[in-house]
């Protein structure tokens, strides 16, 4: 599995724990992995894979580990995210913009692996698929500050 589509799957986990109380952050984490495939059919009649949680035991501790690593430190992200971003805090963002945030401020911040101009672009490529028209170019602005 390629690290976007690892990055997508850790997007969609920290996305949904923000709507599950704190102390049961763990169990979700592991139905996650065993919710259905979910697929369909584009307007134009292209097959289109939405969901496949089916992941090998490398690629499901990788997400797991990094979902938590950065459930960890999220109050100290959000401090951040709230000092750099102008005129906005994170009660007042959107759920999506806000869960990339936090990830790519993560990479930025302590995954070593990850370079920063990697992290901000694939932050944005994620605000292209999830988010609204003006998405991309919030997340990218506030992180380009963060930077």
């Amino acid at each position: 599995m390629t690290r976007r589509e690892l990055r997508e799957h850790c997007f969609k986990l920290l996305f949904c724990a923000d709507f599950y109380p704190e102390g049961e952050t763990k169990e979700q984490i592991e139905q996650y992995f065993t919710e259905p495939r979910e697929d369909d059919y584009t307007s134009d009649g292209v097959y289109e894979l939405i969901h496949c949680p089916e992941l090998d035991v490398y690629d499901s501790g990788y997400v797991k580990n990094k979902v938590e690593k950065v459930l960890e430190k999220l109050t100290e992200l959000d401090t951040a995210i709230n000092e750099t971003a102008e005129g906005w805090t994170t009660r007042r963002m959107g759920k999506v913009e806000l869960t990339i945030l936090r990830l790519a401020l993560f990479e930025i911040r302590y995954d070593e692996e990850v370079p920063d101009k990697v992290a901000i672009n694939e932050a944005v490529e994620l605000a292209k698929k999830f988010g609204g028209d003006e998405s991309p170019a919030f997340v990218n602005g506030i992180l380009a500050k963060l930077v």
